[in-house]
């Protein structure tokens, strides 16, 4: 079986950061088709405190726009609060989205979807704690291949707003 290699130039996250000008690190790693969790994974391959290393969700709610889906970046070590992320964009409620429709929806595989770069643009959402550290590790868009940059520049990039809606 052939492995697909990733586009000349890199992933649409990667193409993004360089186009931008954007200061950042590729991390890449051999990713373990066993793994439990993409995130911990990563963050134990590259020696890097899971608290820095963020995995990029998406979620339906009950808006109209965009059909509802949002984008929400979350710490690897813990877990999306769905109330307050709906809380977060002015909805009523959010459940996670459908792994084809995330797929489809970010041109992303699901385990490698980055919140940068994506097909479509759509509202995002990143937990605050980001905010605390100097950089941050989100997907580089696929699997085994992260992005190291500072929040402020995630945010900048995806247009993102912080609240908190992650949970230990």
């Amino acid at each position: 079986m052939s492995r697909k290699k990733p586009p000349a130039g890199g992933t649409p996250a990667v193409r993004l950061l360089k186009a931008s000008g954007t200061p950042f690190a590729l991390r890449a790693y051999e990713h373990d088709p066993a793994a439990a969790s993409y995130g911990l994974e990563a963050a134990e391959v590259l020696g890097v405190d899971p608290a820095r290393v963020y995995k990029t969700l998406l979620a339906q709610t009950d808006l109209p726009r965009d059909r509802g889906l949002v984008v929400a970046v979350v710490p690897v070590a813990g877990q999306l609060d769905l109330k307050a992320l709906a809380a977060a964009v002015g909805a009523k409620k959010a459940t996670m989205a459908d792994p084809a429709l995330a797929e489809r929806t970010t041109g992303y595989v699901v385990g490698g979807i980055s919140p940068l770069g994506q097909k479509r643009e759509l509202r995002t959402v990143i937990d605050e704690s980001a905010l605390i550290h100097d950089t941050v590790l989100v997907s580089g868009g696929r699997r085994g291949l992260d992005v190291e940059l500072s929040p402020a520049d995630l945010v900048a990039l995806t247009s993102a707003t912080t609240a908190p809606i992650g949970r230990p």
